[in-house]
């Protein structure tokens, strides 16, 4: 990874959610495509995540409030390149992917692009999680009319468009309030398949049955909520922000 500095700004930033990923963090770091800005937010870890992130080069962030979406936002609005990644920090997603992801988005191809995860092993998506996600996409398609296979964690977008669909879920509903609103707004929305792999460590969401239960319930309340035509612009993103 190639650290940048305020005199020279990354073309992409790369928000990476963390909690006690010791174990990860050097593998994921050292495949941030070169030049590009990782942004580590530290979400209240006790195993040193945030020293070790820094000795290896990342912007950290400090997000005291739990909740993935908490810190996904954080590092959203720590960023200041044009294009914004979100990429897992628990080493199931290849950062080395992230410029097939970002790359539609930058030729202003597509406004969000989410990664669809492939499982190389079985165990690399529990079989509850799986389930879970093939429902998920019959609701989003039900609420927004996308025909997507998953929500992926692996995704980019446009930083200012990103600010002006004044996300809100501050838990595991913010991947999916994020694409919601993004649809209601007219957003271009594509998916292109990445490898997942078993992820270092255990999971703090879908590694059991009831954090997958309370993530589907967050999701659920996001999709209950009525378009949010007011909230967001209704053209599409492309261009914006440069």
């Amino acid at each position: 990874m190639t650290e940048t500095s305020p005199d020279s700004p990354a073309p992409v930033d790369v928000v990476l959610p963390c909690l006690d990923e010791a174990d990860a963090l050097p593998w994921v770091l050292e495949r941030i495509p070169s030049g590009w800005r990782a942004i580590v937010v530290d979400n209240g870890s006790t195993d040193g995540s945030a020293d070790i992130a820094r000795a290896l080069g990342a912007h950290v962030v400090h997000e005291p409030r739990r909740g993935f979406g908490a810190a996904c936002h954080a590092g959203l609005t720590a960023a200041t390149a044009d294009v914004v990644c979100f990429c897992d920090c628990d080493a199931s997603l290849d950062p080395v992917l992230l410029p097939a992801i970002a790359g539609p988005v930058l030729d202003g191809a597509a406004d969000l692009v989410l990664g669809r995860r492939r499982p190389v092993t079985r165990r690399a998506w529990p079989l509850h999680a799986r389930l879970a996600n093939l429902e998920l996409a019959r609701l989003i398609h039900r609420r927004t009319g996308l025909r997507l296979h998953d929500l992926g964690p692996m995704r980019a977008a446009r930083r200012e468009p990103l600010l002006a669909l004044h996300l809100t879920d501050r838990r595991s509903g913010y991947p999916l309030q994020m694409l919601v609103r993004a649809a209601d707004a007219g957003w271009q929305v594509k998916e292109t398949d990445v490898p997942y792999r078993p992820r270092t460590g255990r999971s703090k969401v879908t590694g059991t049955w009831r954090g997958t239960w309370h993530a589907v319930q967050d999701m659920r309340a996001v999709l209950a909520e009525p378009p949010a035509t007011d909230r967001v612009h209704t053209h599409t993103a492309r261009g914006a922000g440069r």
